[in-house]
């Protein structure tokens, strides 16, 4: 009997201490809200001006280069170019060619001239007449006059209209050689024509009926 009536009392103080309990934890919560909710952020002070802070630490002066002048030095005058050199005159004309079938001229000089620098050319002599034996015989003056004949023959390729001596065109010393011997023998001078062009080197000499020999031309 005694055990029962005990059970009550001990229930009512485990009652008490948690209500205490609880009131307790209800007074600390209530104390953290209280204390967080009463924080007010402190307004920032503003210093005034001529605080000794600003003064202390002045801003850099900002120094201004002067930007660098843009004009340009006065260029010098640029030296005037020399006079070009007087024109040398003008070579005179070259005579016209002799138009075909007409005697070329003799170059400058007498005709003994031509043949004392010219007489060691090769010399050949075709006869192209009716004469039996002109070349022998034109080949005969030739020789008298110092020339070197090395041949006498006939010429049967065709009809040349006058007796004429030839050479070969580009070649200088036949050239000069032809010219002497139609100077001094009253001959037509002309370069190789086609029918003779692939003959012998030297000057051909074609004699026809129009030939008087030495004893009338030349000396």
């Amino acid at each position: 009997m005694s055990w029962i009536q005990g059970r009550p009392l001990r229930l009512a103080g485990l009652v008490l201490i948690g209500l205490a309990l609880v009131a307790a934890v209800a007074g600390g919560v209530t104390a953290l809200s209280g204390g967080n909710g009463g924080d007010t952020a402190a307004p920032t002070s503003t210093p005034p001006p001529g605080d000794s802070g600003s003064a202390q630490n002045p801003p850099p002066p900002t120094s201004e280069v002067p930007p660098p002048s843009s004009a340009a030095p006065p260029s010098s005058a640029a030296p005037s170019s020399p006079a070009p050199p007087p024109s040398s005159p003008a070579p005179p004309p070259s005579s016209p060619a002799p138009p075909p079938g007409e005697p070329v001229p003799p170059a400058p000089g007498s005709p003994e001239e031509h043949q004392a620098s010219a007489k060691w050319v090769t010399v050949r002599v075709y006869n192209n007449s009716t004469i039996h034996g002109l070349a022998a015989r034109a080949g005969d003056d030739f020789r008298a006059q110092g020339w070197n004949v090395a041949e006498t023959s006939n010429y049967s390729g065709g009809i040349i209209p006058t007796t004429t001596a030839y050479y070969r065109p580009g070649v200088a010393d036949e050239e000069t050689a032809a010219r002497a011997l139609g100077a001094a023998f009253g001959m037509r001078v002309e370069p190789r024509f086609e029918g003779i062009a692939g003959s012998s080197g030297g000057v051909i000499v074609i004699v026809t009926n129009d030939y008087r020999g030495a004893s009338t031309k030349g000396k």
